[in-house]
């Protein structure tokens, strides 16, 4: 009969891949129970979008059936997301962790990637809300299937926010006719971010992600002084005439201290649904020079399809519409990159936390 102490020396063999330490020490094994030979527990995960879950369930497994006795091994594979803890005071508590998707232009699919990132999440288990902080051309209604829809009061006086696919969503095109042109100055701009960050009812989130416009005007700097943000997404295209568009975005960024999770290349080539091979419509090497520059990852690179396309005109995200498809495949592959950088991010500002109040 196996020992705890056995199945505890066991599981330290198995080393969380992003964060190196093994996965006892993280306190990522929980409820753990010894009963004869069967050994339980509970698997802990930084995010329930983990891209290398299945890899770590199955190294937890094989090390457990090598403990002399063990003969049945069941694990529980959940997730906890930590709380951004400078988000204390500054926005509703069940709010964990805000994500901003930004670029430098306009027409890059940057509204696409932020729409089907919320819903990727969500299919993952994790609780998502979008924020449409575009307030001159909110798109985001339409993308997630909502349009026309009216917003509600919620408890306390806060607004209830539209919902579909899993996804919370609240925007500028719930407020203002469809046809008419949002005509704000800075200080106007402010207050609806600010609104949209406390007065809504998002109750628990674990991602909060704000679909930025174009460029680097007063929204994102509304945003960043606003709040703390956990990251910042980029969207681009291949070709190197896009460069000087997304660097001052990345730069800017950096210098209101918003860590760049990475940078997604839209339009990566043309998938051509009659023969499947994909051709380079574009040039190619703007996203990998932008990445390693400011020392980000490539996320990933989304293909043209014509379903995307159809998708942001029917209401019905890629994630939905086509999920085999190969831009649906790439943006959940993004969206799990995407946590996996929130949890080593999460976890850097936790260690940093102890060293200063160690010191």
């Amino acid at each position: 009969m196996p020992s705890r102490e056995q199945v505890l020396e066991a599981l330290k063999s198995c080393q969380e891949p992003e964060l190196k330490k093994d996965i006892v020490t993280l306190g990522m094994v929980q409820n753990l129970s010894v009963e004869g030979g069967k050994v339980s527990f509970d698997y802990i995960l930084t995010t329930p979008a983990c891209p290398l879950k299945g890899m770590m369930e199955l190294e937890a497994r094989d090390a457990l059936k090598k403990v002399p006795g063990v003969t049945d091994v069941e694990i529980r594979m959940k997730a906890s997301v930590k709380r951004d803890p400078r988000l204390e005071s500054k926005v509703p508590s069940g709010i964990k962790n805000i994500v901003a998707v930004g670029s430098g232009k306009g027409g890059v699919g940057k509204s696409t990637v932020a729409c089907n990132l919320a819903v990727a999440l969500a299919q993952e288990g994790a609780r998502v809300g979008l924020m449409d902080a575009d307030i001159y051309g909110p798109n985001q209604p339409q993308m997630l299937g909502v349009e026309g829809r009216e917003l509600k009061p919620g408890a306390e006086g806060k607004i209830a926010p539209a919902e579909n696919f899993g996804v919370k969503l609240v925007s500028m095109g719930f407020l203002t006719d469809k046809d008419a042109p949002v005509i704000w100055r800075g200080p106007m701009l402010h207050g609806a971010v600010t609104q949209f960050l406390r007065d809504v009812e998002w109750g628990e989130l674990d991602y909060l992600i704000v679909d930025l416009p174009p460029g680097t005007g007063d929204v994102q700097l509304s945003l960043c002084q606003s709040v703390p943000l956990a990251g910042a997404v980029i969207v681009t295209t291949p070709q190197t005439i896009a460069l000087s568009d997304v660097r001052r975005a990345a730069a800017m960024f950096a210098k209101l201290n918003v860590p760049l999770l990475g940078v997604v290349e839209n339009m990566s080539g043309f998938s051509c649904p009659h023969c499947g091979k994909t051709s380079d419509i574009f040039s190619r090497g703007g996203a990998s020079a932008v990445a390693e520059k400011y020392g980000a990852p490539i996320l990933g690179r989304v293909p043209i399809e014509e379903a995307v396309c159809q998708s942001g005109e029917t209401g019905e995200p890629i994630c939905i519409r086509a999920p085999q498809s190969a831009s649906a495949q790439a943006l959940r592959g993004i969206a799990r990159q995407t946590a996996a950088r929130l949890s080593v991010l999460s976890a850097g500002r936790k260690t940093l936390e102890i060293k200063l109040v160690s010191a």
